[in-house]
């Protein structure tokens, strides 16, 4: 096909084989400096690297972002936007709110287990973003975590705004912490574990809990 033809089928609403082409190494470029920033971090990427590790020179990095930082906030932006576009879906969804805690506890954990590059990257990078990149994430995970503490107040109605909010991050905290340290060799094991540990706290709720008989009352 002769590029004037590629270029014809734009008018027509398809994409061309060089867009194509393009949003694909886009992609390459994205995937390839969340592994490094997770491996090396922030500071310790360069261009030259990130391009030779989709095959392409550093310059030619600039053909798809101006500059390091603007790489970097779309990949914080992107994790920020898919978190809260599947908890979304799970809490729209699934009516009954004990459910949906588990959906969204399954849902953090395939996103956690199945991208531990890109939890690590949100880890540990975020301090790294210029200002309005941090605004951009904070108002996103802030959407995400609200997302938890409507379903867990829903579960339990007695339960402060303030703990349903430390609950949801210290979730988050068992979680994302265990993908870069867990034995790769049994995923399904360490999803298990990390899904019953997560519920479990997640039940300790104040009307769970004064539901419990006391130590001294069952001696």
């Amino acid at each position: 096909m002769t590029e004037s033809a590629i270029d014809v089928s734009t008018a027509s609403g398809r994409p061309t084989r060089r867009s194509l082409a393009k949003a694909e190494r886009r992609r390459d470029l994205l995937r390839a400096a969340a592994h490094l920033i997770a491996e090396r971090g922030f500071p310790g990427v360069r261009l030259e690297d990130l391009g030779a590790a989709v095959g392409i020179s550093g310059p030619a990095v600039y053909r798809h972002f101006p500059n390091k930082d603007a790489l970097l906030v779309e990949i914080l932006v992107e994790i920020s936007r898919r978190l809260l576009a599947g908890g979304t879906q799970v809490a729209e969804t699934t009516p009954d709110p004990r459910d949906a805690l588990e959906g969204l506890v399954d849902f953090h954990l395939d996103f956690a287990l199945g991208e531990p590059d890109l939890i690590r990257v949100q880890d540990r990078e975020f301090t790294s973003l210029p200002d309005e990149g941090q605004r951009e994430v904070r108002v996103t995970q802030r959407r995400y975590v609200e997302i938890w503490v409507d379903v867990l107040r829903r579960i339990d109605p007695a339960l402060p705004e303030s703990d349903a909010r430390t609950m949801a991050h210290a979730t988050f905290g068992l979680i994302n912490s265990t993908p870069h340290s867990a034995d790769p060799r049994s995923p399904e094991g360490t999803r298990a574990v990390l899904r019953r540990m997560a519920l479990a706290a997640l039940a300790a709720t104040p009307s769970a809990l004064a539901a419990e008989p006391s130590r001294t009352e069952t001696a």
